[in-house]
């Protein structure tokens, strides 16, 4: 009983220790976003000397017409939107016929998806930027500079973990189900809307919230697709707007930086119990 209990405060003690340096960085930036820059680059770990600084810092951050944070607020919004619901509207769709069309090309097709998560995306990226340039030259489609190419982009890169994690959970629903909706004269599309779509809803959450976090946090996508200086920028782009050649303005950095995470902390803070739920059951099923 007591290697076990100095097993257990062992573990409670290193885990502890990773929960502090894993929010280290969360720490820092909410420390320093309450100083000058020179107080920052002076010391770093100290603790802010004056609390009023953050409202000036606040201030001047959000009238930074460089910065345009509302409209870059609003252009993560959008993107963000659109993302989630595309892909997890086509990653739902995928998900049932892969799972339930067992052909040799269905397993083939299944793979390639598992295949592509390991892939880095620096892999593909200036690939990427030139088959956009030439399909926007050939059809006239704005594909670079615009929501539409980055939110199809999205849709590419979180399809293949939305089609994971799907899958396994498409595979507990009963055939039966769809059965007797043919019996009652559903067709394919009907039965997908009305029957499986709406048992998916707790493992869509999770892929929501996983998605969620990752599209609003992403910072080289949107960069290379909208440009650090195109009209459209989101927030983490448009964080660069203070970091110039030879001054970087820590402090509006950092209160940038934190204003635009704030509101991806708190969907994280409601919605971890349905990242649980959602993992641990699509897991079992």
């Amino acid at each position: 009983m007591r290697a076990e209990r100095i097993r257990n405060n062992a573990f409670e003690i290193g885990a502890i220790i990773i929960g502090l340096v894993m929010l280290s960085p969360f720490v820092l930036v909410v420390l320093n976003m309450m100083k000058t820059s020179a107080k920052i680059v002076t010391n770093p770990i100290g603790l802010p000397d004056d609390l009023s600084q953050v409202a000036t810092n606040f201030k001047n951050v959000i009238t930074n017409s460089n910065f345009n944070y509302w409209n870059s607020f609003a252009s993560s919004l959008i993107v963000t939107i659109f993302s989630l619901v595309l892909v997890t509207v086509c990653a739902s769709m995928a998900a049932w016929v892969l799972c339930r069309n067992k052909t040799k090309w269905s397993g083939f097709i299944f793979m390639l998806l598992v295949a592509a998560m390991v892939i880095p995306f620096q892999v593909v990226m200036l690939p990427l930027l030139s088959t956009f340039r030439s399909i926007q030259d050939f059809t006239g489609i704005q594909f670079l500079q615009s929501y539409g190419g980055l939110i199809f982009a999205y849709i590419g890169f979180g399809g293949s973990m939305s089609v994971f994690i799907l899958h396994g959970f498409v595979k507990g629903i009963p055939v039966e189900l769809e059965e007797a909706a043919a019996i009652d004269g559903c067709s394919r599309g009907k039965t997908f809307f009305t029957v499986i779509f709406p048992l998916l809803r707790p493992v869509q959450m999770t892929i929501l919230i996983l998605n969620g976090i990752w599209i609003w946090n992403d910072f080289l996508l949107p960069s290379l697709m909208l440009g650090l200086n195109g009209a459209h920028k989101t927030l983490p782009v448009a964080v660069t707007s203070f970091v110039g050649s030879y001054v970087k303005q820590w402090d509006l950095i950092l209160s940038a930086a934190f204003l635009a995470m704030i509101p991806i902390v708190i969907l994280f803070l409601f919605a971890q119990k349905h990242i649980i739920k959602g993992m641990v059951e699509g897991s079992i099923k």
